[in-house]
């Protein structure tokens, strides 16, 4: 399941940007917040966009704030209240002024970017996931937000999945929610 490849990478880097920089757990463990907000933010960017430069600082502070803006998106969709997530994008939309242009960079064919007039780094990035996150709300597919369902991880994803049935963060959260079920079977060690 294609958004369009574009908004695909930056969903990914919102899914990325929560999951980085947001505490909480992951994978069965707590995920306390990042020592190094540097290396976390360029890491959640290089999820969609595997070649970003390293962020500075500043920039890291900055992406952190936008994080936890983003995982109240992802918080409201899996409680199912789809209104609160928009209001929530909404409210990012108009706090970054997003507007769409059309930009041709780094070999890539003409695609839209929304970024705010004379914003930061992480302005204009957080301009871009809430616009991507308005495209995926806004469209049928608004249930390919969520937040896994593993007990004790509460990382996001975004199911890409032709069947639209993905309902954990990472394969390993997924395969451990199968042990733990086959072991309440009487049917593993």
């Amino acid at each position: 399941m294609d958004f369009n490849s574009h908004t695909d990478m930056i969903v990914r880097v919102a899914v990325g940007l929560v999951n980085e920089l947001t505490p909480g757990e992951r994978r069965g463990r707590p995920f306390p917040p990042p020592r190094d907000l540097t290396a976390a933010a360029t890491e959640g960017l290089r999820t969609g966009y595997p070649g970003h430069r390293e962020v500075t600082a500043a920039e890291a502070a900055e992406f952190a704030e936008v994080a936890v803006r983003l995982r109240a998106v992802f918080d409201a969709v899996a409680a199912e209240d789809v209104d609160a997530a928009a209001l929530k994008v909404n409210d990012l939309l108009v706090e970054t002024r997003a507007r769409p242009l059309l930009q041709r960079h780094d070999g890539e064919p003409w695609h839209l970017h929304f970024h705010g007039p004379g914003g930061t780094m992480a302005g204009d990035w957080a301009a871009s996931c809430a616009t991507g996150l308005a495209i995926v709300l806004g469209s049928e597919f608004h249930d390919r937000l969520g937040v896994c369902t593993a007990p004790q991880c509460d990382r996001v994803y975004v199911d890409v999945s032709r069947n639209g049935t993905r309902r954990f963060c990472c394969t390993a959260c997924q395969n451990r929610v199968k042990t733990a079920a086959f072991r309440a079977r009487g049917k593993g060690p």
